[in-house]
């Protein structure tokens, strides 16, 4: 995988689209599923996309969870995920909270690694 200096944030479908326009507006790289033409990709889809792509996904489904621990057991690998429950964060908070990570965590910081906001 090539890396750029900082994360790439893939939003999939349980994120507003608020997240992402509130993202960018910071300088963030970032894109939707809906931007991509992946809505209705399951969960796994989703998440090789942003492998393939070099994005970390950012998500409100816990079922990324679980798969993210069915890939440690099967050896795959995966860019990141950073988890918020929908329900802890507003819009505003979730946008700060993320481009702090942006700031903060690298690429390679973030490969096969889970991030809770």
């Amino acid at each position: 995988m090539i890396y750029s200096k900082k994360i790439k944030i893939y939003t999939d479908e349980s994120v507003p689209f608020a997240v992402v326009n509130g993202l960018r507006l910071l300088g963030v790289e970032v894109q939707s599923c809906q931007e991509a033409h992946n809505k209705g990709l399951s969960d796994i889809e989703q998440l090789d996309y942003a492998r393939k792509n070099d994005f970390v996904i950012f998500t409100h489904d816990d079922d990324f969870l679980r798969i993210d621990a069915e890939y440690m057991i099967q050896e795959k690998n995966h860019c990141g995920i950073i988890y918020a429950h929908q329900k802890d964060y507003s819009i505003g908070e979730c946008i700060r909270r993320l481009n702090l990570v942006v700031d903060i965590l690298s690429p390679e910081e973030m490969e096969n690694h889970v991030e809770f906001l």
